[in-house]
């Protein structure tokens, strides 16, 4: 089961050590969801989700001080020996010494951020579920091409690096070369990445290896970037029929989730890079509305429509 280290969340987040005598170094955040205890501070604790890391904002620092002593011992004393990695109070609403020795007690690290209760909420989440979505690392080239994450895969030495080259030289970018790191972010999403020891850079058989950015600039390579269509390079078999209208569409699946894929033979003399551009535009184009080869085949139907109308009326 993957898991975050404690250490990354409060360097991602910048936080506050609140309790710099506890070694949070060992604990691992392997849950996507934060929670807000609410009904936990009236001491109501049936189906508590463990694992979570817990954040007191406003509200529940506001409820927390109008508590009892007893109350507030009695509840936090509970909540502190679940398993839960840490906790977090937002808007620098630090605890009181009461819950401070408390965690001491129980080594629960506790921490503070100056961000509003949402927006924090918010980014961490967004951030946990990257970095704890369910992943596989794939063969092929990954470029952002118009806003579209082009997935370019194939047989090894078929073109795919010299592809995304000319890619970025026409003004695209780069997220990875050789190898692509797949994240199901949600249920309809795949975020990719490069691997952090190969990201910026492209191996070109017989020059080796080039450094992108120091090469293109910043502006040629992103991090990640969803992904949305594949072209799957392969040899040109003459004896293979190629899609030539673009009428159904052909899919490949990764972690669940289906993404569009054209299978794009390669020979001397195809510019590989215009046609994955013009791929990428067509996909774009298609997102918002407009669909070529539906277009073409209402012309064509409404064409053959008026002969077959013409040469009845003629008859």
């Amino acid at each position: 089961m993957s898991f975050i280290k404690m250490e990354e969340v409060v360097e991602k987040m910048n936080l506050q050590v609140l309790t710099p005598d506890i070694d949070y170094s060992g604990i691992k955040v392997r849950q996507t969801e934060v929670n807000r205890p609410a009904l936990e501070l009236t001491g109501y604790f049936d189906h508590f989700a463990d694992g979570r890391i817990q954040l007191i904002g406003l509200v529940e620092h506001s409820y927390i001080d109008q508590m009892k002593e007893e109350d507030k011992y009695r509840v936090f004393d509970k909540l502190f020996s679940l398993d839960i990695p840490a906790v977090i109070f937002t808007r620098e609403l630090p605890p009181d010494d009461l819950i401070l020795e408390l965690a001491r007690r129980h080594n629960l690290p506790m921490f503070l951020t100056k961000q509003a209760t949402s927006p924090f909420m918010a980014e961490l989440l967004r951030w946990l579920n990257v970095r704890l979505a369910p992943c596989i690392s794939i063969h092929g080239v990954l470029v952002d091409v118009y806003g579209i994450g082009l997935l370019i895969t194939g047989d090894s030495g078929v073109g795919k690096s010299e592809a995304a080259l000319e890619l970025i030289k026409r003004g695209h970018r780069l997220v990875s070369d050789d190898v692509v790191e797949i994240r199901r972010v949600s249920e309809v999403t795949l975020l990719g990445t490069a691997p952090e020891i190969t990201k910026h850079f492209i191996e070109l058989r017989g020059i080796g290896i080039i450094d992108v950015k120091t090469l293109f600039g910043v502006t040629s390579v992103r991090d990640s970037q969803s992904i949305d269509l594949e072209i799957h390079l392969e040899e040109w078999d003459r004896n293979r029929e190629y899609d030539r209208l673009g009428l159904d569409e052909n899919y490949n699946e990764y972690l669940g989730i289906n993404v569009i894929c054209h299978r794009v033979p390669v020979r001397p003399g195809r510019n590989v890079a215009i046609i994955c551009e013009s791929a990428a535009a067509n996909h774009r184009q298609k997102l918002m509305g407009y669909n070529a080869a539906q277009e073409l085949y209402k012309r064509v139907q409404n064409n053959f429509m008026r002969r077959s109308t013409g040469e009845e009326e003629e008859n």
